[in-house]
């Protein structure tokens, strides 16, 4: 029925042209952000999802720089246990020659101040071979008797770092003298077993960095898995947005339209009565 004090179109067209620019607006948010959930009411599971998915991000690209970081302390240690074993060689040389009945007593105090000199040298290496400040080889860390490293999400994803004291006093080479042919011989065994004891010492070492590489690739691929994931969930397909926007665009035209044409209608209603 044709009235002119309610027009029932206008009011129509407007709330249409309302509703295409609010879909128009929060298309053209999305292609901008390029993120398909610009606010909760998007879709508000995925965007607990996503925020879930973001932490583990995050967590995972801390794992990842601790797992480094660990890594490069083993090597460190490995790198001074690996010059240990060396100077354990060249003394055991020195054992073996002081042992022999082809030297004198005066020769053996000059094997002796080397040996001496080696044994020092050890403990230099010990509390010299260093991580962040922190002596690795010596015993007086934390390292002795093992610390955890975060290597995940969750505050259970870690892996221990534990490293041997490889200091003279924790060898058993620390009193050795081969000033004499007997303390030579002794020096012999002494030395086997420290060997022995640096290269159980070096196969832990190189036992943990193995799995800390393992874990390593484990977090990329976590981490790949997460980002992808994620993208599936919060990220915009520009192409179905550009479509939306577009068939928008049209509509909010068409509204305009109807509205001013809409609100042409009174006028004409008034023309009857001329």
């Amino acid at each position: 029925m044709p009235v002119i004090s309610t027009n029932t179109a206008a009011d129509t067209a407007v709330r249409y042209l309302n509703q295409n620019a609010s879909s128009q607006s929060s298309s053209l948010a999305k292609i901008a952000s390029g993120s398909r959930i610009t606010k909760a009411s998007d879709d508000a599971a995925g965007l607990a999802i996503a925020a879930k998915i973001s932490s583990d991000i995050t967590s995972l690209q801390q794992a990842s720089t601790n797992a480094t970081q660990a890594t490069a302390v083993l090597q460190t240690a490995d790198g001074g246990a690996s010059n240990i074993s060396e100077i354990l060689t060249r003394m055991k040389s020195l054992a073996s020659q002081s042992s022999s009945g082809t030297v004198t007593d005066t020769e053996r105090t000059y094997l002796n101040d080397e040996f001496a000199q080696l044994q020092d040298e050890i403990d230099g290496i010990a509390t010299g071979t260093r991580y962040n400040g922190v002596s690795l080889l010596d015993g007086t860390s934390s390292f002795s008797s093992g610390v955890s490293v975060l290597v995940g999400t969750d505050a259970a994803d870690t892996i221990d770092i534990k490293i041997d004291n490889l200091s003279t006093t924790s060898l058993g080479v620390g009193s050795l003298d081969i000033s004499t042919q007997s303390g030579g011989d002794a020096a012999i065994t002494a030395i086997d077993t420290a060997v022995s004891t640096v290269s159980s010492a070096r196969a832990k070492i190189g036992a943990q960095e193995s799995r800390f590489e393992f874990r390593s690739n484990q977090i990329s691929t976590s981490e790949e898995n997460l980002s992808a994931a994620k993208s599936s969930i919060s990220d915009v397909d520009v192409a179905a947005e550009q479509a939306k926007l577009s068939s928008a665009e049209v509509k909010t035209q068409a509204a305009v339209a109807a509205a001013a044409s809409a609100n042409q209608m009174p006028q004409y209603l008034l023309s009857l009565l001329q």
